[in-house]
């Protein structure tokens, strides 16, 4: 692992790399498939009377670590202290329409809700929340204990984590006896240890070159699929050059994201569509597209009143990145393309915490970052594009504003009926693409390097752990 997790308990930790440990050891009431559709975990069904009332009916015969068997009184207290105790958890926001939590039996948990909200099942997925024992307190931070397929044997801070297969989970026990991640914060670092075989895989931690290299290697292998991730370049619509339409497609027509992702990526990503990964059950194949055209920018830019002046210069914007080598790479080949349609791209990094007090405060013309598993819940447009979303309550951060776009996110979060939900948000998607807030780059693939003894690795699109459940050593 290329970093700590920051909080083992699954009602605090928020961060990725909390989550993917956290999905090893704790199980969800529900889970989500490969086209994010939610699906049984902890509870085997459920019901939804109305809108304001969900019913969850738990499988049998599941155990905690410790052997005490799961009922609702677990699930009961596990929600409870993240929506009314006085625990701090990140994780408490998702939940602000639940008025109560029922549990009339052993097998049955009831959420009572304020308003209708067509996420809660979202907000619930693995590893999202995970299901703790009743009463559990801090100690669930430093010795958690969940009902998963891994359980906890160990952690040395910002050195390692070691956990044991769970022999009684209730989807059959991992091939994996014992499981080893250790804390390596260089990628050099992670590289020479898959060399020499005293590790046994590294998941998207190490840059495309190092990839390419290592899969030659003899004794390691590749496994590649595509990922969620999304790399975007935000506007601000405050600015008065970007505030014009003409001007945002004409960027996005003369990005060619193709040649980046061929010869920096080393083809491990695919050129996005949509905030929407295209294996979501939301996603609109049909909307505009921006295919690198830059005739068609010039013209674009030509309209918007810019005409290259006697250098060729139509205009000078500037792009705030962090400082990540390769976030740099990527955004000077795409300075080095807007050039040759009179745009004029001046690249300003900083170290992260001031890039991101800049960005939320809305102090930049353009700036490029990635949604990492935030994009697999269709509320992401609201977060993101609705006007009552800017920072600090969302991550509107470029101030983008349409009231038709509000009614229709206004209907989305409410729309509990799948099939309705999705003619919205096909709806939502024509205009983000007309109105081009943000040009989408590219879905990051999910990359894992391993040692060929490691076989039967199935990578998941969140680009998560859950691989380990399956992989087993010949």
């Amino acid at each position: 692992m290329d970093s700590a997790p920051t909080n083992l308990d699954p009602r605090i930790g928020a961060d990725a790399y909390s989550a993917h440990v956290d999905g090893l050891m704790f199980s969800s009431l529900v889970a989500r498939d490969a086209h994010m559709n939610v699906i049984p975990d902890l509870a085997q069904s459920w019901d939804i009377p109305n809108p304001l009332t969900y019913i969850f009916h738990l499988r049998a015969g599941v155990k905690f670590h410790d052997g005490r068997p799961l009922t609702s009184a677990d699930v009961k207290y596990t929600f409870d202290t993240i929506i009314f105790s006085a625990l701090k958890t990140p994780k408490r926001g998702a939940f602000k329409m639940v008025t109560s939590v029922e549990a009339p039996d052993d097998a049955t948990v009831i959420f009572h809700l304020s308003e209708a909200y067509a996420s809660l099942l979202t907000s619930m997925v693995s590893p999202e929340i995970g299901i703790v024992p009743r009463g559990s307190g801090a100690e669930m931070a430093q010795h958690p204990i969940g009902t998963g397929p891994f359980r906890f044997v160990s952690a040395t801070t910002d050195e390692e984590i070691v956990l044991e297969r769970n022999e009684n989970y209730f989807a059959g026990p991992p091939k994996i006896e014992r499981l080893r991640m250790r804390i390596v914060p260089d990628a050099i670092v992670r590289a020479l240890e898959l060399r020499k075989g005293s590790a046994d895989a590294a998941i998207n931690s190490l840059t495309p070159d190092m990839v390419l290299t290592l899969a030659k290697e003899r004794g390691l292998a590749a496994t590649e699929e595509p990922g969620t991730t999304m790399a975007y370049l935000a506007f601000n619509f405050d600015d008065p050059i970007l505030a014009k339409r003409e001007v945002r497609q004409a960027l996005a027509y003369a990005t060619d994201r193709a040649t980046i992702i061929k010869y920096l990526l080393r083809g491990q990503a695919r050129p996005a569509q949509s905030l929407l990964p295209p294996n979501h059950w939301a996603f609109d194949a049909d909307v505009q597209q921006y295919d690198f055209d830059p005739a068609r920018a010039e013209t674009l830019l030509d309209a918007a009143g810019y005409p290259r002046g006697a250098d060729g210069v139509r205009l000078r914007l500037t792009l705030k990145t962090s400082t990540d080598e390769f976030t740099r790479l990527t955004s000077a080949a795409i300075a080095d393309q807007w050039k040759r349609v009179g745009v004029v791209l001046e690249l300003r990094p900083l170290e992260f915490a001031t890039f991101y007090t800049d960005i939320t405060r809305g102090s930049f013309q353009m700036y490029t970052l990635r949604w990492v598993g935030a994009n697999t819940d269709p509320d992401i447009f609201e977060y993101v594009f609705g006007s009552k979303r800017i920072p600090p309550v969302g991550a509107n951060r470029g101030h983008y504003r349409n009231p038709e776009l509000d009614i229709l996110l206004d209907e989305a979060r409410v729309e509990i009926v799948q099939e309705r939900r999705k003619a919205i948000l096909v709806r939502v998607q024509e205009i983000v693409a007309r109105d081009e807030p943000y040009i989408n780059l590219w879905y990051v693939d999910n990359v894992c390097v391993h040692r060929d003894r490691l076989e039967g690795i199935s990578l998941s699109p969140g680009g998560d752990y859950d691989f380990l459940r399956s992989a087993f050593l010949k």
